[in-house]
């Protein structure tokens, strides 16, 4: 019989004054702050703990990834937050931090006329190659002579958050206040009489049902006065107090795009300079943005966001990932580079629709599971860190007056404090920056253009859709490219052999195969072995759950098969997909591209995703 999270199990019990919940740029922000508080220039405590009497602060945080630097992203940012926190980070020693030094906003047109282009785009495509004598267009793409002022990182940096995140964490531990536990999950937090009282660890040696085995563990509880929630956009926990707490009306999170990149060396005579900076849009498909950013030593990050409103049955990223770096505008940098590492992850794209509670009796939001992403400029990790700095000060200046971590006194210290930032301000104008793209692409972009021109006072309406509302079937996407007949028999063909079905039925409507070369194009497995390091530890129950079996034998699409990153869910026999934790990367895509709601609650999906160890190794990424 498995273990419920509930179950009547005899569980050592561990007290702290604070617990974190991920460790991800917000805490990083929050600890950072936070340890810088906790002692006096004699080393005694300059706020003592509660639990420990006469110790410093017991705090302690918990990360779900195997280390610190696994499962984030590199990043291009403006790093105001972060440069308040280190006024010297680009002396700060992080390999592959350097200044923006160039950037460049391109238009791709499609070189094998296989995307589906919108008539408007199609037009406008045919203008710019008639025009293409007394336009910039080179490569089958167009620089653009003006990049909106929103968009620009003038003054930024790029660099791997990974690498970031390991200095960061090595920076809190020197203080000696801070305990960081990776390879850790948090499984839920623990709530009692609407209070979150702390939160309990996942269960070990168990088997994939979550069935003990003799060398069971139960995961241990831990008890806090406050909980800090930092689990990211699809974390066990945020998702949990949703749940629990509701969220505030008229808000909700249903935009989100997955983000995939490769960890690149380019080639010994490149031409880009370190801080280069490039963002695309208009292939592999309209919907789909890339970006290349420039580090030291030759080292390149790249990679594409495929958004919910990408409105395709199979929006496989990997796939179009390799379509889009072979577009003659990137693969002449590209040519002769060879994959370092890589990796994939949900992005929480409705940014202040998206906020929920922030605090409540004992526990406090930070971080882009907070709403703070700011979808205009496409920023996400200064603002998370921003999130953390402000809900370290107030959690001092609470500390400090004696106050407890209530609801009232959290809004008061830690809400307010936020409301009346930048980042609030910047979030508000970029609200409804993206509603444009319900309706369609180019009603999107206008849509952003307005808004960021007129700092939030113009934008185009659109009524946000649950993800699974939005997707054709895939005999309607296909129509007018393959029969529908031949669409099913594909399908079947695929799912019969284990396997997914986008490959082929891309390649039926005109995309070209890959031309592997072993370096940098590379089969999905191959990258999942040479790029992804991806691991899990045994002893741990399967995250990913298809808890309503008959919703999936109906379902036609399965397009949490198709979307996968690490091909770690696959058809199966009985209709219900296979699910392989250890070729899972936690991007946590199947959560949201699962296309079957139920129907006594339409927010939620036949699919759960739950807190889980394992997925990428690699700190590049």
């Amino acid at each position: 019989m498995s273990v419920s999270p509930t179950a009547a199990v005899d569980r050592q019990r561990i007290e702290a004054d604070i617990v974190c919940v991920g460790f991800g740029p917000a805490t990083a922000g929050f600890l950072t702050t936070l340890s810088g508080h906790l002692l006096n220039p004699d080393g005694s405590p300059a706020i003592e703990s509660k639990v420990a009497p006469g110790q410093p602060l017991q705090v302690i945080c918990y990360e779900r990834a195997d280390d610190v630097g696994f499962g984030v992203s590199g990043v291009v940012t403006r790093a105001r937050a972060l440069r308040a926190t280190f006024p010297n980070l680009e002396q700060a020693g992080i390999p592959t931090l350097t200044k923006v030094s160039d950037e460049k906003l391109v238009y791709m047109l499609d070189p094998i006329r296989a995307s589906r282009r919108p008539l408007a785009l199609r037009v406008a495509d045919s203008l710019i190659r008639a025009l293409k004598f007394a336009l910039p267009v080179r490569f089958d793409a167009v620089e653009l002579p003006w990049t909106p002022r929103f968009l620009r990182k003038h003054d930024g940096v790029v660099f791997s958050l990974g690498q970031f995140m390991q200095w960061v964490a090595a920076q809190i531990q020197s203080t000696g206040t801070v305990q960081i536990w990776p390879g850790m999950p948090v499984a839920q937090a623990l709530i009692e009489d609407k209070k979150v009282i702390g939160v309990r660890l996942l269960d070990q040696g168990v088997d994939k049902n979550g069935n003990p085995s003799d060398s069971f563990a139960p995961g241990m509880d831990i008890h806090a006065p406050l909980t800090v929630v930092g689990d990211g956009p699809v974390g066990a926990v945020g998702r949990q107090l949703d749940e629990v707490f509701g969220v505030p009306p008229g808000h909700y999170a249903h935009d989100w795009a997955i983000g995939m990149k490769f960890v690149v060396d380019l080639p010994e005579d490149t031409p880009l300079k370190p801080g280069t900076v490039i963002h695309t849009f208009g292939y592999p498909e309209p919907e789909i943005f890339g970006f290349f950013y420039v580090h030291p030593d030759r080292i390149a990050s790249l990679g594409i966001f495929v958004p919910s409103w990408f409105d395709s049955p199979v929006r496989t990223v990997y796939r179009y990932l390799q379509h889009w770096m072979l577009h003659p505008y990137l693969w002449r940098y590209l040519q002769g580079s060879k994959l370092r590492s890589w990796g994939a992850k949900t992005l929480g794209e409705s940014g202040r629709h998206g906020e929920p509670f922030l605090v409540g009796d004992g526990y406090a939001r930070i971080g882009e599971g907070s709403g703070s992403t700011n979808v205009l400029t496409g920023s996400g990790v200064d603002e998370a860190w921003a999130t953390g700095v402000q809900l370290a000060e107030a959690v001092v200046e609470l500390l400090k007056a004696g106050r407890p971590f209530t609801k009232e006194n959290l809004e008061a210290a830690y809400v307010q404090r936020r409301r009346a930032s930048w980042l609030e301000h910047e979030t508000r104008i970029a609200e409804k920056s993206r509603d444009g793209f319900q309706r369609s692409f180019v009603q999107g972009i206008v849509g952003m253009l307005f808004t960021g021109l007129s700092k939030g006072r113009v934008a185009w309406p659109g009524k946000p859709l649950r993800p699974w509302q939005r997707l054709p079937s895939l005999e309607d996407y296909f129509r007018g490219r393959i029969p529908p007949d031949e669409v099913r028999k594909i399908r079947d063909d695929c799912y019969g052999r284990g396997v997914s079905a986008h490959d082929a039925l891309m390649e039926r409507a005109g995309w070209p195969p890959i031309p592997y070369d072993g370096q940098l194009l590379v089969s999905h497995q191959d990258a999942l072995l040479l790029g992804g390091k991806v691991q899990a530890p045994p002893g741990y129950a399967d995250h990913v759950l298809f808890l309503y079996p008959e919703l999936c034998r109906r379902c036609a699409t399965k397009l949490c098969v198709e979307v996968c990153s690490g091909q770690a869910i696959t058809p199966g026999e009985d209709g219900v997909p296979r699910f392989e934790r250890e070729k899972c990367v936690h991007c946590g895509a199947c959560l949201w591209n699962c296309t079957t709601g139920l129907p006594t609650d339409p927010d939620r999906m036949a699919v759960t995703f739950r807190a889980g160890p394992g997925g990428l190794h690699s700190a590049e990424n």
